[in-house]
């Protein structure tokens, strides 16, 4: 019978073996015995600090575990910011007191730069509890165009990992963890760290940027691949097969054509996980089949409000629920489809694109009067799209240089501070941008403005 998942607050102080291994980079492995050693280091430095909030900014996996439980066991509270772009970390450092991170960054505010040990470990006295009240702090992007702070309880995240382990309970057994996302959103974060530290699975601190670092992972290990659509879009299924045993999904709509890919290269089909930052996961379905409808997970409790869907679950600490931003279909045995998605906040290649925030972020742009955003597809690929009003100056600046040069120059500045998915692909200049007898605009007639692109 498997053991029941750890709680985060006994990832290091349960009675388990210091051998105990944790996570790999390449040839070198971290056991328990070296986190427990890096996180009371690391926890007794934090005490010594001024300041509650500390920013989680990591490459390193193992590195960024060893933080968050130093954090939480200092008594501090975690914020993961969701990115490591300086220029936005110096324009949001009032959402922290200072960050601890595996590389300088060239931050100018206070930061601890993290280390793995290589000495001696002492032996281990059991790290100070963890309050039951603790919480992880994300950022995503929010309507408004600001980051939105999502609060995240220790317990809902923990109760989250065993919901995962009771899911997928033998399949898991065995597997050791890689993935090609980051732990700085809550998907990554849920399954790259949580799902394997509570279950007692080995994971790689690297991430997977390419499928050529997928296919030369060594045979001598069985995998549990948490994967994203758009890294399975881009596989090269000409290379050789990794064991993989298993691959997660979420994030994003997966086409078909990719899962069918997926499973001629390496015979397994997608486990895809539905939900969001705000509310964990909602949903789950094993995609052997091109249309498949969505199970909710235990005691998640969908409330059809006009238009839309009210959800409450044991992961969502607000007891009214949430409302979701995604137009659901229900059938009669309870499961769903999902039709589309509402809102100004869109996903691509899985991340959450604020429309409101690209907005903003043109009109901070010299000679930009208005700016309307929108999501673009072309050739079955998702972009941004943007029409601009511009002053009597930018008009003739972007005469002058011509179209190409004045957009690479208006990517070139958006850059510190937008997700490159989010920098616009298309653009359109206008005298006006037309809007309806309410004055709103009708971003269904704005479409039409792109329909020339390919």
């Amino acid at each position: 019978m498997n053991k029941p998942p750890l709680p985060l607050s006994q990832w290091v102080n349960a009675p388990r073996a210091d051998n105990t291994p944790i996570a790999w980079l390449g040839g070198r492995t971290w056991t328990l015995g070296a986190l427990r050693h890096d996180v009371t280091l690391l926890m007794h430095l934090l005490r010594q600090q001024e300041g509650e909030r500390w920013a989680l900014c990591f490459e390193n996996s193992y590195l960024f575990i060893v933080a968050l439980l130093a954090t939480l066991h200092a008594g501090k509270t975690p914020v993961i910011p969701g990115h490591s772009r300086v220029s936005l970390l110096e324009e949001q450092r009032g959402l922290f007191d200072g960050i601890v991170s595996d590389r300088t960054l060239g931050f100018t505010g206070r930061l601890i730069v993290v280390a793995a040990s290589r000495g001696e470990a002492a032996p281990f006295m059991p790290l100070p509890d963890i309050e039951d009240s603790r919480v992880i702090e994300l950022f995503t992007s929010g309507s408004t165009g600001a980051p939105r702070r999502v609060v995240k309880h220790i317990a809902s995240l923990d109760r989250e990992a065993v919901l995962l382990a009771t899911r997928f309970g033998e399949r898991l057994q065995g597997c050791s963890i890689v993935a090609s996302v980051v732990p700085q959103h809550l998907y990554g974060l849920t399954f790259r760290i949580f799902l394997p530290m509570a279950s007692g699975l080995e994971l790689n601190a690297a991430m997977l940027y390419y499928a050529e670092q997928l296919a030369a992972l060594p045979h001598n290990r069985r995998y549990l691949f948490i994967s994203s659509p758009a890294f399975l879009k881009r596989l090269d299924t000409d290379l050789p097969a990794p064991p993989v045993e298993m691959l997660i999904s979420a994030g994003g709509m997966l086409p078909w054509e990719d899962i069918s890919a997926t499973h001629s290269w390496l015979n397994v089909w997608p486990d895809e996980i539905y939900g969001s930052t705000e509310t964990g996961i909602l949903a789950w379905r094993h995609r052997q089949e091109m249309s498949i409808p969505w199970l909710p997970f235990p005691d998640v409790t969908f409330i059809a409000e006009e238009e839309t869907y009210r959800v409450t679950s044991p992961l969502i600490h607000e007891a009214e629920g949430l409302l979701l931003d995604d137009i659901l279909h229900f059938d009669d045995n309870g499961q769903f489809n999902i039709a589309g998605r509402r809102g100004r906040v869109v996903k691509i290649e899985e991340k959450r694109i604020s429309l409101n925030e690209i907005e903003q972020r043109l009109l901070e742009l010299e000679g930009i009067c208005e700016a309307a955003a929108l999501p673009v597809t072309r050739g079955g690929r998702q972009g941004i799209g943007v029409l601009l009003v511009l002053d009597d100056k930018a008009r003739q600046r972007w005469q002058k240089r011509g179209k190409r040069a004045q957009e690479f120059a208006w990517r070139r500045a958006l850059l510190p501070w937008l997700e490159p998915v989010a920098v616009p692909r298309y653009w359109r200049i206008l005298d006006e941008i037309p809007v309806n007898t309410m004055n709103k605009r009708v971003y269904a007639q704005l479409q039409e403005f792109f329909h020339e692109d390919s």
